[in-house]
């Protein structure tokens, strides 16, 4: 059998084509080309495969035995490769596959709990997992193909994406702690160290300094308090049934704020700090299914 040589496949494909249109003509005006071109195709084919595969008259085109049994195989090839594309633009338009996220719980809040319905109704094809972790782990070792975390986390060697514009964060309390130590000062983050605060944890092990910036002055205090806790809900939870002051998003806490439940502290005393990224290695083609995804909730959160 001869070896195939670059462009056989193109050439096929024009034999496949004067086959179904019955006319060089014609098939030459599909392909964008001359009749003296696709002619002098078919002769170089024909000379490479060492038999004759079309019978040309002054009034039609029509495949010889040769060429009538190799166009029932390239019927059924060439379908074949158009399925093949077929299916990669479903990479591109509607994502197929698996994709695996580590998240922290903020994020699952914050950013999926929105669009998550919607999204997987959208991408039906798309195997979507989601780990919800606020320890910072290895996501190429862990197997994942991305992370969220607060931008300042994210390794040096990962491409990060914005998903929000700068997270702004507060100091709140109850109203029922706010009364039972009303005989406390709350005027300056430095009387914060006279009261009790619901502690955090960070996903890399360490207690979070309080950060609160008013007036080009920047604090970061490591604040007073009995309770350490590493989940927002809790954290919010806790302060609502009256036992400290807490450290929150303030988006987090805007329904509660609203209401009365919560009351901001120190409203002159915020801190605006780097926005939750979606990240992934930069050596990694970003996968279709992702691109979706962040395009999603930049639409909804920026």
């Amino acid at each position: 059998m001869p070896a195939p040589v670059r462009g056989e496949l193109a050439d096929l494909n024009v034999f496949l084509t004067i086959c179904r249109r019955k006319s060089f003509r014609l098939a030459a005006s599909e392909l964008g080309v001359s009749t003296s071109a696709l002619s002098h195709t078919m002769r170089g084919l024909e000379e490479r495969l060492g038999v004759r595969l079309l019978n040309r008259t002054s009034r039609s085109v029509v495949p010889t035995d040769a060429g009538e049994a190799l166009l029932g195989h390239l019927e059924t090839g060439f379908s074949h490769i158009r399925l093949a594309l077929d299916e990669l633009d479903h990479y591109r338009e509607s994502p197929v596959g698996r994709l695996r996220i580590n998240i922290p719980r903020d994020a699952a809040q914050l950013l999926f709990a929105p669009v998550l319905a919607k999204f997987m109704a959208m991408h039906p094809r798309l195997q979507l997992e989601i780990t919800v972790d606020n320890t910072l782990v290895d996501i190429i070792g862990s197997g994942y193909d991305a992370g969220i975390r607060y931008g300042e986390s994210v390794p040096r060697d990962m491409i990060a994406m914005p998903l929000t514009r700068k997270l702004k964060w507060i100091v709140v309390a109850s109203p029922a702690y706010l009364h039972n130590n009303a005989h406390l000062p709350l005027h300056h983050p430095d009387d914060l160290l006279q009261h009790q605060c619901i502690r955090m944890r960070l996903g890399n092990g360490t207690l979070y300094k309080w950060q609160l910036n008013h007036a080009g002055e920047a604090l970061a205090l490591d604040v007073p308090g009995s309770l350490i806790l590493n989940e927002t809900e809790m954290i919010i939870d806790t302060a609502l049934n009256g036992f400290g002051l807490a450290y929150c998003l303030e988006v987090r806490t805007r329904p509660l704020l609203e209401s009365g439940r919560l009351v901001q502290v120190l409203p002159g005393w915020i801190c605006e700090d780097e926005p939750m990224v979606m990240y992934y290695p930069s050596r990694r083609q970003l996968h279709p299914g992702l691109r979706k995804l962040i395009e999603m909730m930049r639409a909804a959160t920026l």
